[in-house]
């Protein structure tokens, strides 16, 4: 059963479409569901001032697209990097168990989107292209669980 706020968000989701020029972008998916999320970021000093998405799949991918675009707006790149997959849930007051990978999209595209942005201005400590999936491993294609 989902809760009132993954109904909302799913209903009436916040931030969809796309951010022309936008300052990073990150695309993630899981083969497994078939779920795609993609996250556009506008940062001004170093602070989020606009993200919408893109999400292919489940209402519980829709409703963690969404509420993420919330969670992260105002918040520093830093700040941002810090939201995990649980607070994604936390803020919709809870995922059924079989749905939880969806948080870990919304995080993951969130990551994916401020990797992209820091390669682009030179920021990033890794090598270009390089994008840590989650803070679980170093490996952008394994299995989200």
């Amino acid at each position: 059963m989902y809760s009132d706020k993954v109904m909302d968000h799913f209903a009436n989701p916040r931030n969809v479409g796309e951010i022309e020029n936008a300052d990073g972008v990150g695309e993630v998916g899981n083969a497994k569901c078939g779920d795609i999320m993609k996250m556009y970021l506008k940062i001004e000093n170093n602070v989020i001032v606009d993200a919408k998405f893109k999400t292919f799949g489940c209402g519980a991918a829709v409703a963690t697209s969404s509420i993420s675009t919330e969670l992260i707006i105002g918040k520093t790149v830093d700040e941002a990097l810090n939201i995990t997959n649980k607070a994604v849930a936390d803020a919709l007051d809870g995922l059924p168990p079989a749905k939880m990978h969806c948080s870990n999209l919304a995080e993951e595209a969130i990551r994916a989107a401020i990797e992209d942005y820091k390669n682009k201005n030179g920021l990033s400590d890794k090598e270009e292209g390089y994008i840590t999936c989650c803070k679980r491993c170093e490996d952008i294609n394994h299995d989200i669980d």
